[in-house]
């Protein structure tokens, strides 16, 4: 059984930044982030292989950034310049079916979710 928790959630002005780390229970392949807020569809944010390579939804370029500590199984991600908008359920989730943020990817472990608000 893999478990992931997630930490760093929080409140935040607009323009200010968060790091949220997932701490996963073994050594796991292609990791990443979704987000979801109310009302609208759950989204991929980033994800990073094994190989440090990552990809970024369009939205989120420039602003976050994600990675990954092998020793400690410890993904981050590092958000930067938030916006309203992006008030969110953030997940950390293990194993994606596909190492991207296109095409709708699926991701059979997930952690419990840490809050994201940013206020304007």
């Amino acid at each position: 059984q893999v478990q992931l928790v997630e930490s760093g959630g929080g409140s935040v002005q607009a323009g200010g930044s968060l790091i949220l780390s997932c701490v996963a229970s073994r050594v796991m392949g292609c990791v990443g982030w979704f987000r979801h807020a109310p009302e609208k569809e759950r989204e991929a944010v980033a994800v990073i292989d094994g190989h440090g390579r990552a990809d970024f939804a369009n939205s989120v370029k420039d602003r976050f950034t994600i990675g990954r500590d092998g020793d400690s199984n410890t993904l981050y991600l590092q958000m930067n310049s938030l916006k309203p908008e992006e008030t969110a359920m953030y997940y950390c989730a293990a194993e994606f079916s596909i190492c991207s943020v296109s095409g709708r990817p699926e991701a059979p472990y997930w952690g419990q979710g840490t809050q994201v608000t940013v206020s304007s």
